[in-house]
């Protein structure tokens, strides 16, 4: 087990490849067979009548959605980069209008507040559960501000309560993207399902997939109308809806197809199933790994049930006295290819940087909309940054199905790095 690390030409412990994350079934082919036999692969007319709302399929794993999830409304979408766009812009969000993001989630998250000219004001996130800081939550509001953005980031949800109190206080409407977090709980209530629009991701290395697809959820009946004008053209059929306040409405078409809904309506009676699968492959790893100098196992809330799109690790690179990149790179040649060091920072990307280099010309969709200069500089999100640059390394558990054999060796290889950590040093 503890022999010389396979980076100085010891033999890796993890010899094969983990099996990729599959979780279609024969369930999911018969669904889709029927659909395709059908003739109807969709349904939907970008016109006022019946058909606005989709076909039988869509609706049908619309009704289980809102039954699983305990919601007045789910509305699917085709992606949930679609989703994201249609929350925002069901908002009443007016050119110029700022809304708060995290800063450590997929880049779309913030993208979606670009898409109506509003700009995105990022901030900072807790150390230990990697989601946003109320507290930062709370320096980063000024009289511009209308939305908050969330993220239940790896699979728990942030904290709805504190946020939603803030919120209030300051009348603004909050959106939690749930992509990674489908069946994670908050006081015994779904993630996802506490804020004013939420919802997740069906994409193909998520919990449940659809191949791509999203899911919004909302109890509010005006917010749930909106969120289907956006998706289908709904600037055609606004004047025949008696839905007051319609502003900055621009349709798309962001409608999933009948194959997707029947695939999913089966996908989803095995939510519960997969995830508690990755808790029981998490539970495994904490307790392998929890005995390891200078390395911090994923904290959960005492509120919260942790759902793992992946498995998050910080090290303490002071007490280790060693650059993680030297670490991940000996993981990586004892064969363990789902670890990855880092994640997001979106406000240091490309484009928020030429934002900073060229004022409003930086967004040039925005134009001279913006009402003051928004600060993208580094050293905004300084939990964030670190985390990024210095001690932040995840395993991919998303890309997996991870049996206890499987598990077991990722311990090994944790394990048998840490046992020849000196070495790595010189």
């Amino acid at each position: 087990m503890f022999n010389k690390l396979a980076i100085f030409g010891g033999s890796k412990v993890i010899k094969e490849v983990f099996k990729p994350y599959n979780s279609i079934g024969e369930e999911e082919i018969n669904a889709a067979t029927e659909v395709v036999k059908s003739g109807v692969l969709s349904r939907f007319v970008g016109g006022w009548g019946e058909d606005f709302y989709g076909g039988q399929k869509v609706r049908e794993f619309e009704i289980a959605c809102e039954d699983y999830f305990n919601v007045k409304h789910a509305i699917t979408v085709n992606s949930w980069t679609s989703g994201l766009v249609a929350a925002i812009g069901s908002l009443n969000i007016e050119p110029g209008d700022e809304i708060i993001v995290t800063t450590w989630t997929m880049c779309a998250t913030a993208t979606s507040i670009l898409h109506w000219n509003a700009i995105p004001v990022f901030a900072d996130i807790d150390k230990k559960t990697f989601n946003i800081d109320p507290e930062s939550i709370k320096r980063n509001i000024t009289k511009n501000t209308k939305a908050i953005v969330i993220a239940d980031i790896f699979g728990q949800s942030c904290d709805l309560d504190l946020i939603m109190e803030i919120a209030k206080n300051n009348n603004l409407q909050v959106v939690t993207d749930c992509a990674q977090a489908p069946g994670a709980l908050y006081k015994a209530k779904f993630a996802g399902t506490l804020s004013h629009v939420g919802g997740f991701s069906l994409n193909y290395h998520k919990h449940i997939h659809t191949g791509e697809g999203g899911i919004l959820v909302t109890n509010d009946d005006e917010l749930a109308e909106r969120l289907c004008l956006i998706r289908n053209h709904g600037e055609v059929v606004v004047s025949k809806k008696n839905i007051k306040n319609i502003s900055n409405i621009v349709g798309h078409n962001f409608r999933l197809g009948e194959i997707e809904s029947a695939i999913g309506i089966e996908q989803l009676k095995k939510l519960d199933f997969f995830v508690k699968s990755r808790q029981a492959a998490a539970e495994r790893l904490t307790l392998g790994l929890k005995d390891l100098n200078g390395l911090s196992t994923p904290f959960v809330s005492e509120h919260n049930t942790h759902v793992y799109y992946v498995y998050p690790i910080v090290l303490d690179i002071e007490e280790l006295n060693l650059d993680r990149h030297k670490i991940v790179k000996a993981l990586i040649a004892e064969g363990l290819d789902c670890i990855a060091e880092g994640y997001q920072n979106i406000h240091l990307l490309p484009m928020y940087q030429k934002k900073i280099a060229y004022g409003s010309r930086g967004f040039p969709w925005t134009s001279d909309i913006c009402k003051r200069d928004v600060n993208y500089s580094k050293g905004i999100c300084p939990n964030a940054e670190e985390l990024n640059d210095k001690t932040f390394l995840m395993i991919e558990m998303c890309r997996y199905q991870l049996d206890d054999n499987e598990v077991d060796l990722i311990i090994e290889a944790f394990h048998k790095v840490w046992k020849h950590i000196d070495s790595l040093r010189g």
